[in-house]
């Protein structure tokens, strides 16, 4: 490993680090200051006169972003004012209703220093990441949670270059914080002021000229990005296509990697064209590596606001489905929509686009969104938040028995989150089950709360959190948390993974609650028993089972055992002595023992 200029502190056991809670925030007022003034707004366009079905569309295309779309260009006065008031606001407001998108119009900026608390995303408006760029900082810390950056989740960064002043920008976060399409000229540090605790965490299409540091950061997933250089390793850092990673070394140091991504498709984005709001579209690549905007504009087509229905919070789902049977798309402006009935995307090609973490809650145990065996939908950048009536599902990807080859325009769900709990009470049988061959699904974090509102074994049930039943599906960058039984469930043929990282549920009672048959204690990843091809890279699932650390986890994977399924880079840890791991996958690997937090681990299975 190599020698970092401060020293690393030894990993403290993340159900520690997370079980010092902050009980849900209460949401600050709405900033007086911003609402209306400052927001984004396009003027309201009449899309296309006619629907699909030939009929007039009563729902205009188009119009205004509502007042939590704070749009900045290089005339604005007192941009850091505005930037430290919604951080303020949103600092730790870890449960609050605050949704905020920070957006900035090409251009430069000087002298700013962006930090960004809970529900915030910056992103430029450029069609490249150079077309905006800051001369200063977008900064997550650890202030709110006395250097402890574990519980920074829910932010993100995308489409902006950044000249740091220090010359290493500071980005110390956890789950569901992506950092995407951004070039940083200089370094990025991956640790809080302090170098205390993280979990993180996700970078994709990224180029960081200088070295990045995660110096304390128990993993880490890097996609289709350049570096300048990687200073550590902690438990388990995966990279794929990415140019400068650190040579293929798991175990020691732990990185696993790859040259290329096998597929991939980047996350779709506002962008501006002159005066004119507009989605830009990435076009799907295989085998990619390095950044897909390197040489000019990038590759793909664009969509003009006026082909979207601008939704807001007080939307009921009938709108939104009425938006899309009338062949629009949406695009869900920041806040908290409460859905009645579940959203419906029917269309081959439609765009579900997200901004500032806007939320789907389904209210009376409805699935909140559904996808049907069509090509090429597009799901990005919201969070679905299960409601206190137990929902079957929460989100499915094509219906059940999908088979349609989607290989040529295959689906994504990026940047998608999921929680049960924490906000209050919720509960889900599954979260997210996908169904429909070949969909990607690149960055999501599935949550089941171990802290704030709501959290109980049975207050926040919630027993499966991945479910693929689909062929052909790939998941970069999967994070799975905390579920009472199977966190991953993978029952499709020819599934391939690249980065996983698990928490067992913390609250178990005794072991009884967690008996799997003849099984002490659910895999966090199974793979079923009639599959004869899979394969995973970067595997890593941890125990904590704080209510009864007597728990014993017979292993944290399970998988036929077939030449055909394969896995490279596997660990299992005990977070403090806190229940323990017999095995690592299947019978296969030593078990963890005693208080120290060291890894146990499988080079390859089988």
């Amino acid at each position: 490993m190599p020698s970092s200029p401060t020293p690393s502190p030894t990993p403290e056991p993340s159900g520690v680090r997370r079980r010092s809670l902050l009980g849900a925030a209460a949401a600050a007022p709405v900033l007086a200051s911003l609402a209306g003034a400052g927001s984004a707004s396009a003027a309201p366009v009449a899309s296309a006169t006619a629907g699909p079905a030939g009929g007039p569309r009563a729902l205009p295309g188009g119009g205004d972003l509502g007042p939590n779309v704070i749009v900045f260009d290089p005339s604005t006065a007192n941009i850091q004012g505005r930037l430290d008031e919604i951080f303020k606001q949103q600092e730790s407001a870890q449960f609050g209703t605050g949704r905020y998108a920070l957006l900035f119009k090409p251009g430069t900026y000087s002298g700013l220093n962006a930090q960004l608390g809970f529900y915030t995303s910056i992103a430029g408006l450029g069609l490249s990441p150079d077309d905006t760029t800051i001369n200063g900082d977008v900064t997550v810390d650890a202030g709110w949670f006395d250097g402890n950056a574990t519980q920074n989740f829910w932010r993100s960064a995308e489409n902006l270059a950044l000249v740091p002043v220090s010359g290493t920008n500071r980005w110390a976060v956890s789950q569901a914080a992506p950092f995407r399409r951004m070039h940083v000229r200089g370094g990025l540090n991956l640790a809080p002021d302090g170098y205390g605790w993280a979990s993180g965490g996700y970078i994709a299409d990224s180029r960081i000229d200088g070295t990045v540091g995660p110096y304390s950061q128990q993993q880490w997933y890097t996609r289709d990005s350049s570096v300048g250089g990687w200073l550590n390793a902690v438990w388990n850092m995966v990279f794929s296509g990415v140019e400068g990673a650190p040579a293929q070394s798991f175990p020691e140091p732990p990185y696993t990697t790859l040259e290329t991504t096998p597929v991939s498709r980047e996350k779709p984005f506002l962008y501006l064209d002159g005066d004119e709001y507009r989605v830009f579209l990435p076009e799907k690549r295989t085998g990619a590596r390095g950044v897909s905007w390197g040489n000019g504009t990038p590759r793909g087509t664009s969509l003009p606001l006026a082909q979207f229905y601008v939704a807001g919070p007080d939307d009921s789902a009938a709108t939104l489905n009425q938006a899309l049977e009338e062949g629009l798309h949406l695009l869900l402006t920041p806040g908290i929509y409460h859905l009645d009935r579940t959203v419906e995307v029917n269309r081959a090609g439609t765009v579900v686009l997200g901004l500032g973490y806007a939320t789907l809650i389904p209210d009376n145990g409805v699935t909140a969104l559904k996808v049907a065996d069509v090509d090429g939908v597009r799901l990005a950048g919201f969070l679905v938040d299960a409601g206190p009536v137990n929902s079957s599902t929460l989100l499915e990807v094509g219906p059940e028995g999908a088979s349609a080859d989607h290989s040529a325009n295959p689906t994504t769900v990026q940047d998608v989150f999921v929680r049960i709990g924490g906000a209050g009470p919720g509960k889900a049988t599954t979260s997210l089950v996908v169904n429909s061959r070949h969909t990607i699904v690149d960055h999501t974090w599935v949550w089941r709360a171990d802290h704030g509102d709501g959290v109980g074994w049975e207050t926040n049930r919630a027993d499966y959190g991945v479910v693929v039943n689909g062929d052909d599906v790939l998941i970069t960058g999967l994070f799975v948390e905390h579920f009472n039984k199977y966190d991953v469930q993978w029952n499709g043929e020819r599934g391939r993974t690249v980065f996983f990282q698990n928490e067992k549920a913390y609250d178990a009672p005794d072991q009884a609650a967690i008996q799997n048959g003849s099984i002490k204690g659910y895999a966090a990843y199974k793979v079923g028993d009639d599959v004869t091809e899979h394969e995973g890279w970067g595997l890593g699932s941890y125990c904590y089972y704080n209510v009864n650390p007597s728990i014993v986890q017979h292993h944290g994977f399970a998988a036929p055992n077939r030449s055909g399924v394969r896995f490279h880079g596997l660990l299992v840890v005990s977070l403090g002595g806190n229940g323990q791991y017999e095995c690592v996958i299947n019978d296969t690997g030593s078990p963890t023992s005693g208080t120290d937090t060291v890894p146990s681990k499988v080079v390859q299975y089988p």
